[in-house]
């Protein structure tokens, strides 16, 4: 799946990211409003990911998709 289809339907998608990263908040979820880049922080921040582990994980999740 590409990102640009989770940007366009992130209200549908940012329920499925809650079920992977169930320490996002509702108003992170909103604030990252499908950006990936924005995801990717806050997944450093949230997680303690460093930048290259937040990147897979996304990659991970989108595979799976």
């Amino acid at each position: 799946m590409d990102w640009d289809r989770i940007s366009g339907g992130w209200k549908e998608f940012s329920g499925k990211a809650k079920q992977r990263w169930g320490e996002l908040t509702d108003d992170e979820l909103q604030q990252i409003d499908g950006k990936r880049e924005e995801l990717e922080g806050r997944l450093q921040k949230r997680y303690g990911y460093e930048k290259d582990r937040a990147r897979h994980e996304v990659d991970d999740w989108l595979g799976s998709m």
